[in-house]
């Protein structure tokens, strides 16, 4: 074979290895590009179930009204009339003062502080009060003094704000009816359900208290320098979380009583009956 004829099929060889590759090169572009619109593609798909998704939470939370699927209990309605009937069972006709509740004179006191969104004060609230209001309380024993201690509320202002509500119908002498609700129809925690409607929601269950006193003095500086002087109080006292508590004979320094359970009132019975024999 001549020199011509080898070199002119080693060119033809080099042509068919140069077209085997463009075509290698063209194929495996149309394979990435492929698979790049499948993946553009489930991205699509997956961005439209996401959002189905939203929209359905966005639902949900509109339908229970923001408050972490925690329904509202509305003023006028069945249920706010048995969660105000039950209320008014457990502390209707005790006598009220402020944040007092009970026999001015009862020998012993309780102070009991708070957080309106704590759920281990509702847990205290609803367990372990209620038969200590039964058996001290109404026999004219013990008192009770309500405190705010920011705890379980993120907002500092909504936490003021709240607290006043409460302090403001102790105004017409139904801060513990409102109290007892609010713990009644707690929402869940940092679902952002203390709102202003929720507030007035409340005050309208309270049976008897004047919508537009309970507004107006809301606005009293004096119940804003009461939460602060509460604050001051369990900062002395050395509290941190709540429900905290201190318990003394009436008119004497008291001192912090340890709980073995909030739903069984069988370590404070032991403490009032305690500072009773005293």
């Amino acid at each position: 074979m001549s020199q011509s004829s080898v070199e002119d099929d080693e060119a033809d060889l080099t042509r068919k290895q140069r077209r085997e590759q463009a075509r290698a090169q063209r194929k495996a572009l149309e394979e990435a590009e492929a698979a790049d619109a499948k993946r553009r593609a489930r991205l699509t798909q997956l961005g439209i179930v996401v959002a189905v998704v939203v929209a359905i939470v966005v639902v949900i939370l509109i339908a229970t009204g923001g408050s972490g699927g925690t329904k509202k209990v509305k003023s006028g309605t069945k249920a706010a009339n048995e969660t105000a009937a039950a209320v008014n069972a457990l502390v209707g006709g005790i006598p009220q003062k402020g944040i007092v509740l009970g026999n001015p004179g009862a020998p012993v006191t309780l102070q009991y502080f708070g957080d309106l969104e704590c759920p281990v004060c509702k847990e205290f609230t609803l367990g372990a009060l209620p038969p200590i209001i039964q058996k001290w309380v109404k026999t004219g024993k013990l008192k009770i003094e309500y405190r705010s201690l920011e705890t379980a509320t993120r907002e500092p202002e909504v936490f003021k704000t709240q607290q006043i509500a409460a302090l403001a119908a102790g105004k017409q002498n139904k801060m513990w009816q409102f109290l007892e609700l609010f713990y009644h129809e707690q929402g869940e925690e940092d679902s952002g359900y203390v709102t202003e409607g929720y507030l007035q929601n409340l005050a309208q269950q309270v049976p008897g208290l004047s919508l537009t006193q309970w507004t107006n003095d809301r606005s009293e500086p004096t119940l804003s320098n009461q939460v602060a002087a509460d604050a001051q109080a369990a900062n002395n006292a050395g509290f941190r979380g709540t429900p905290s508590f201190l318990i003394g004979k009436t008119g004497e320094p008291a001192k912090k009583l340890e709980y073995a359970s909030l739903t069984d009132p069988a370590s404070f019975n032991e403490a009032i009956e305690e500072h009773l024999k005293k």
